[in-house]
């Protein structure tokens, strides 16, 4: 019973560490290719350099807090 009661700790801290590592990885890769597109943007049209800086630091916003609920609730799964 208790290696049962351990194993399935262990699958639950194993599934919740993949979670956070794929929500991280995801955040980094969507914050690279708004960083990217943003430069290239900057590059064609520089006088809308403002706008574009505006617009990119707002959905980088959005997808930090969106990978950190996900981070947060795969600890949560990980504590529980």
């Amino acid at each position: 019973m208790l290696n049962m009661l351990i194993a399935e700790m262990g699958t639950a801290l194993l599934g919740a560490s993949i979670g956070a590592g794929i929500a991280a990885l995801g955040a980094g890769l969507g914050i690279g290719r708004i960083g990217g597109s943003a430069v290239e943007s900057i590059a064609r049209q520089p006088s809308e350099s403002g706008k574009i800086q505006t617009a990119m630091l707002i959905a980088s916003a959005f997808i930090e807090g969106v990978a950190l609920f996900g981070v947060v609730v795969c600890l949560l799964v990980a504590l529980k």
